[in-house]
């Protein structure tokens, strides 16, 4: 645990290092402030992070108290995810340098035009060390807001996926999905509350988690049951597993200890008076109709992510209906395996990107960092009459709070088409 905090903070001093040089270009001719204190609190800044990230190497911070933890690591993360947006700026420099430079020495002998072009190629562009600033200090400020603004603002999303063939009793059927509460990040407990209230003001017929209750340890659940039992239904709750939920990223006293944390975890869903589903399949049976419904663990396609889910198993002795909802955490599943071997899955509910608790939503625009990694990382997508729908998350995980992508109750109503 040490040598990996140690390895991030040889990255981090590499990094800050590099934007030193612009801070040094920005205020070397200040009026305002002395640059030496400029540098003294810019140096100051980068060893709170180095000092945060090597106790946390050599004192579990499992164990530190939760707010603690939760907002010192959010520091080093926006500290340092705000200066790669400078390191941006000042590698397009380098190399805006390198190149007049290489010009120079190849094509032009002319001494007046050399001695010319190295005033121009060798000094650092101002503009664009003043701009990597400027930009850096976007999303610094902005995902400082973030924290105290966007962690517990609930957005409801509804949308209405029309269904040929859906049976007539389940014409108007609205579903909630909620997605990676991550119970283990919660600071506070009461605007909690209000997100369940949200849900059950829509009156569900049915309610589906879609993974991720815990960070790590199932106890981090057991201060939220009183919240979270309170979701119910007609037709009930139906949960599966996402990859926090195994206890895969951190170390455990034994194997065995491992397991028992996850059978604790199954015994919660259940308390909660929610339908585990562990690559199962069940019917939704309203009156004569019914429709039919899957649930795996988790199934990713990126290595860093665990694969325990078998659609082999969830299908045995399943006949399709004639529409039918699969329950996966990752998106990238329905890509992977469900487009071409399920055809008959009409409907996958989905979360696990949290839409990267950063970017920009408008009406016909959605960006975020996330979209480099997954093709679908947030709302509806369609191919043919299968649809894919992936919550942006209800809670959050790393960093305490959201920017321009808000923590999400779904409600998606079935009509007969």
């Amino acid at each position: 645990m040490l040598i990996r905090s140690l390895i991030f903070v040889l990255i981090l001093f590499v990094v800050d290092l590099y934007v030193f040089q612009a801070v040094r270009v920005a205020f070397r001719s200040s009026t305002f402030l002395l640059p030496k204190n400029i540098y003294t609190i810019y140096w100051i800044l980068c060893a709170s992070c180095y000092l945060i990230l090597i106790a946390g190497g050599i004192i579990d911070w499992h164990t530190w108290p939760k707010a603690v933890r939760t907002y010192l690591f959010a520091f080093v993360f926006i500290s340092f995810f705000a200066k790669l947006f400078v390191v941006i700026f000042l590698l397009v420099d380098d190399l805006i340098r390198l190149f007049r430079w290489l010009f120079k020495v190849v094509f032009q002998s002319n001494t007046t035009t050399t001695a010319t072009a190295a005033k121009v190629g060798i000094s650092r562009s101002d503009f664009l060390v003043r701009l990597g600033l400027i930009i850096g200090a976007v999303p610094f400020f902005s995902m400082i807001y973030g924290m105290f603004s966007g962690a517990y603002n609930y957005s409801v999303k509804r949308i209405k996926i029309k269904v040929p063939d859906l049976p007539d009793s389940f014409n108007g059927f609205k579903i909630v999905q909620l997605s990676d509460i991550h119970t283990g990040s919660f600071t506070r407990k009461h605007p909690v509350h209000r997100s369940v209230d949200l849900a059950m003001e829509e009156k569900p017929d049915i309610i589906f988690f879609t993974g991720d209750l815990v960070n790590d340890k199932s106890e981090e659940a057991l201060p939220y049951m009183e919240v979270f039992n309170k979701l119910n239904a007609p037709h009930g709750v139906y949960s599966i597993f996402g990859n926090h939920d195994y206890g895969d990223y951190i170390e455990w006293e034994s194997p065995a200890a491992k397991i028992a944390n996850l059978e604790k975890l199954k015994q919660i869903h259940k308390q909660l008076g929610w339908k585990l589903m562990l690559d199962e399949n069940a019917r939704i049976q309203k009156g004569d109709d019914h429709i039919g419904l899957l649930g795996v663990q988790n199934w990713s396609t990126h290595l860093r992510f665990p694969k325990y889910g078998s659609m082999e198993k969830a299908t045995k002795d399943f006949e399709p209906s004639s529409f039918n909802i699969l329950l996966s955490h990752d998106p990238s599943h329905w890509r992977a395996e469900i487009l071409e071997k399920y055809p008959f899955v009409d409907l996958m509910l989905a979360g696990h990107t949290h839409g990267f608790q950063f970017g920009i939503e408008i009406p016909g625009f959605k960006w975020s960092p996330v979209q480099y990694i997954y093709n679908e990382w947030a709302g509806l997508y369609k191919e043919g009459r299968q649809h894919l729908y992936v919550n942006r998350g209800l809670g959050f995980l790393g960093y305490p709070g959201r920017v321009g992508i808000m923590p999400e109750i779904t409600v998606i109503e079935l009509v007969k088409a």
